[in-house]
């Protein structure tokens, strides 16, 4: 089963290369991020159309995640559970069977800029309810995944020039720690488990000529469970849809499981 994330930066946007890479790429899953559109308007037939089952969690002009399925969708769940109030779309969740069933997790975590201050704390906040929603799913011992821009570069390597974000949200200690904090309750980064090489981002800038210079980072991220782990064939970055019309700043990102 081939699982990919991909935050497309608006799906009206992405309208002509969002579907012009699944024809290419073939997935069997995809987790979304920021559709940015409202679940009534969310083209659904450009997708049913080529076989997949859709699932979205909308909201107007930001955010807004979905899921994309070859296979059936079941116990679909959306917003990250802990707080009744929020009421920006970051995430959903659904079973998917294949050989084996597979609990899917597509995530669209908090920016936080300007840090510190308050977008910051609700990142930190929503971490925090990511956290405790993780340990539930590996107390279940069952193949599960959580996946999609985590806004969160992990370790230095992760960015081409981790000088430049030292202040940012995304590269903070405190927002590196939240983060590690998730991993190390037993979960594996699905790309590090597979490679070591290093400039291997999943977002360039749009400005300043970012992606010519590789000037990149690592935010789009799989973390699997240890029986999820046990299913991983592979995971790579496919950055040739940069060369689609109109690319998103983040390319997507997916791994191969015997499921």
């Amino acid at each position: 089963m081939k699982i990919a994330t991909f935050n497309i930066n608006g799906i009206k946007a992405r309208a002509q290369a969002l579907p012009a890479w699944l024809d290419d790429a073939q997935p069997d899953v995809v987790l979304l991020q920021e559709i940015k559109s409202v679940d009534e308007n969310f083209p659904r037939e450009l997708f049913e159309d080529r076989g997949y089952n859709v699932e979205t969690h909308g909201q107007k002009s930001f955010n807004g995640v979905a899921i994309l399925s070859k296979f059936p969708l079941e116990d679909v769940r959306r917003g990250l559970p802990g707080d009744d109030t929020d009421d920006q779309a970051r995430w959903i969740e659904a079973t998917v069977v294949g050989t084996s069933a597979i609990r899917l997790c597509g995530l669209y975590l908090p920016n936080g800029n300007p840090a510190p201050g308050p977008k910051y704390d609700y990142k930190l906040a929503w971490m925090e309810r990511l956290r405790a929603r993780a340990a539930k799913l590996l107390a279940e011992e069952q193949p599960a995944l959580m996946a999609g821009d985590y806004n969160i570069i992990p370790q230095a390597e992760d960015a081409k020039k981790p000088e430049s974000w030292r202040e940012d949200a995304l590269f903070r200690p405190e927002s590196r720690n939240a983060y590690q904090r998730i991993v190390n309750l037993g979960f594996t980064d699905a790309l590090r488990a597979r490679t070591q090489a290093p400039e291997t981002y999943s977002f360039w800038d749009y400005q300043a000529g970012a992606w010519n210079r590789n000037n990149g980072i690592r935010i789009d991220h799989f973390l699997l469970t240890p029986q999820a782990a046990d299913l991983l064939i592979d995971c790579q970055i496919d950055k040739d849809i940069r060369g689609h019309d109109k690319p998103s700043d983040h390319v997507p990102v997916w791994i191969e499981l015997n499921a």
